[in-house]
């Protein structure tokens, strides 16, 4: 970990200088066009755990190390007043730990469920957005990734279509939302109930329509599904295989402090398989390859934030869904709640560090653990058997300390009990170094 830790110094500061030689972004109070940079390296190890047997799924219980590396460029252009179009190459490497399998709450959210940890050079989003002023009011909102510096209506519609992640539009939250800085926990970067459309890594392609004001907004999706269960390729048969989401987000004010309340539907239509008729039907019990259109889930998420003062904010996550279908994109979890809070270090002179803490309680419902104790795999865990079902109990701290503008050094520690729901696995004790480095 030592050595991973040196090599991960030296190429981001190397990055900086290249940055630091290159400006990019033009002088006058708006943009034309941007230019940002991500990269987000993570060694994760956990060790040695007691497990009295394990299936193809499962996580490793010896110990075992892994280490991951994501960079992406965000180019944004300018096309015409209130319109831009946005394009992420990225490139991805490593794996996490036992091939991001064996917790449904996996441990590393900048890891993707791909076979090869060799790097990759792919496209991660190609899209166009487009403001509709409904008032006169502007404000200025400044340069950053995927937004140029630009004056946007207070009152807005927007349209955003092309290839994206639906995330980066749907369940949001200040506190728990991003792995490159927040915390790293599947279950904590997302509602791990909501399916969301995606493919391995994570994108989608469709369109988003948005209703903005600055006390509330409502936002509608329409996105493509894999055409197998976490498959590279979208099914193009809209008409029978789809996502749909919504959401409605209300802004609060506490004591003169920022928070929100927000409100998340979805429904998938895709080819996966119920669990119970696998069970009856199918003697492969194979949920990845369905066969037949026409499987729904859907469910709901609420997720709420506030800030209690300029240094500390909390926060909290609830969903649920059918648990009938079989898990198609995101990971197998049907219902969770999850908790936690984020403190900066102001108090200590580092008002840019922050520590957080938060819990997660996911479960699965009766018909998927039936199907993992029948002996049957998804596409992230299964053990060949369950006969102890329990949820799956998760508790994650971090601190991020920013080392100069543009570097930040993480140290994270996640306790995971019950590790893809069962009692006989486990416990897990999950230690992570993470460097970021953004300009």
């Amino acid at each position: 970990m030592k050595k991973h830790l040196l090599f991960i110094i030296i190429a981001l500061c190397g990055i900086k200088a290249i940055a630091q030689e290159h400006p990019w972004h033009p002088a006058d109070s708006t943009e034309k066009w941007n230019m940002h940079f991500q990269m987000t390296v993570i060694d994760q190890s956990h060790t040695a755990f007691t497990a009295p047997y394990t299936g193809d799924n499962s996580l490793n219980p010896a110990a075992e190390e892994a280490l991951s590396i994501t960079t992406t460029l965000f180019v944004g252009r300018k096309l015409w007043k209130g319109a831009s179009l946005y394009f992420n190459p990225e490139v991805s490497g490593g794996s996490g730990v036992s091939s991001a399998r064996g917790i449904a709450g996996f441990v590393n959210g900048e890891t993707f469920r791909i076979g090869s940890p060799a790097p990759a050079l792919y496209l991660g989003r190609l899209y166009y957005k487009q403001y509709i002023p409904l008032s006169e009011d502007e404000d200025l909102v400044p340069s950053d990734v995927n937004q140029l510096k630009e004056y946007v209506p207070r009152k807005r519609i927007v349209i955003t279509a092309g290839k994206f992640a639906v995330s980066d539009f749907f369940d949001n939250n200040n506190y728990s939302h991003d792995p490159r800085s927040q915390f790293i926990n599947w279950s904590l970067m997302s509602n791990g109930a909501w399916d969301y459309a995606a493919n391995t890594r994570g994108y989608t392609d469709g369109i988003v329509l948005e209703y903005v004001t600055p006390k509330w907004s409502a936002r509608v999706a329409g996105t493509l599904e894999p055409s197998y269960a976490n498959g590279p390729e979208f099914d193009y048969d809209y008409f029978k295989s789809y996502s749909q989401t919504a959401e409605i987000t209300k802004n609060l004010e506490f004591n003169k402090h920022e928070g929100a309340i927000r409100l998340l539907l979805f429904r998938n239509v895709t080819k996966a398989p119920a669990y119970r008729d696998v069970i009856q039907n199918d003697p492969t019990l194979d949920v990845i390859n369905g066969k037949n259109y026409g499987g729904v889930k859907y469910g709901f998420g609420i997720n709420g934030e506030q800030e209690l003062n300029n240094n500390l904010g909390v926060f909290f996550r609830i969903g649920w869904n059918d648990g009938k279908t079989a898990t198609w994109a995101f990971t197998e979890i049907d219902q969770t709640i999850s908790a936690g809070l984020n403190y900066t270090g102001a108090q200590w002179k580092r008002p840019n560090d922050v520590f957080g803490l938060a819990g997660v309680i996911n479960g699965i419902s009766d018909d998927h653990r039936a199907f993992l104790n029948a002996g049957g795999y998804g596409f992230i865990i299964g053990d060949g058997k369950l006969p102890h079902y329990a949820t799956e109990k998760i508790v994650e701290a971090y601190y991020s300390a920013q080392i100069n503008k543009n570097l930040f050094l993480s140290g994270d520690y996640q306790f995971v009990q019950n590790p893809a729901y069962n009692t006989d696995r486990g416990p897990v004790n999950v230690f992570s170094i993470r460097a970021h480095v953004e300009f």
